[in-house]
């Protein structure tokens, strides 16, 4: 991860969780890749139930988990897993929107929409973001491993997800998709 006010530097949060359609209507979120906690603290307060924010990294939840006290949340669980390979520990059918921002790059996405399929509710909603890669940018992966809108698009079950909000251009540097899970 860049430095912190560096990397907070590239986004709108409130902007992009508006657009992301993350607000009061949706009750528990889970957030693969929490990092710094640009996304996880102001979405815990907008949100109306609980938040499971992971990430391999134990700084980071350290960190995100003493913010959250700060902020006076009691609405945040801040875990250090493996969720790729471990899964996320939570309830099947427990959540209704799952935060998958910058991390589609991952080698084995099949293995993190699993276990986004076993853990959202019918209904429930995948918000992704990621880099863009038709114009420069500042940070984000390689080129080579950045997803573009339309890999993104091939790389769900559409048998589990179905697209709810087609690929949008976020901010200057980002991008935007919205999946649902079906009603399965």
């Amino acid at each position: 991860m860049p430095e912190e006010n560096y990397w907070k530097s590239f986004f709108d949060v409130p902007e992009i969780l508006h657009a992301m359609e993350i607000n009061e209507s949706v009750e528990h979120l889970a957030e693969f890749g929490c990092g710094y906690g640009t996304f996880t603290i102001p979405a815990a307060k907008v949100i109306g139930g609980l938040l499971f924010a992971f990430d391999l990294e134990e700084e980071m939840t350290k960190l995100v988990e003493t913010r959250g006290k700060e902020s006076g949340l009691e609405n945040l669980a801040v875990i250090t897993r493996d969720f790729v390979d471990t899964g996320t520990g939570l309830p099947k059918k427990s959540v209704e929107y799952l935060m998958l921002f910058n991390i589609m790059h991952h080698s084995d996405p099949e293995r993190i929409y699993k276990e986004a399929f076993r853990i959202l509710k019918p209904g429930g909603k995948i918000g992704i973001i990621h880099w863009r890669s038709d114009i420069d940018t500042p940070r984000g992966p390689d080129l080579s491993i950045r997803p573009k809108p339309e890999d993104l698009l091939k790389q769900f079950d559409p048998e589990k997800f179905e697209v709810f909000k087609k690929p949008f251009n976020l901010g200057d540097f980002h991008f935007g998709l919205i999946l649902r899970k079906k009603m399965i």
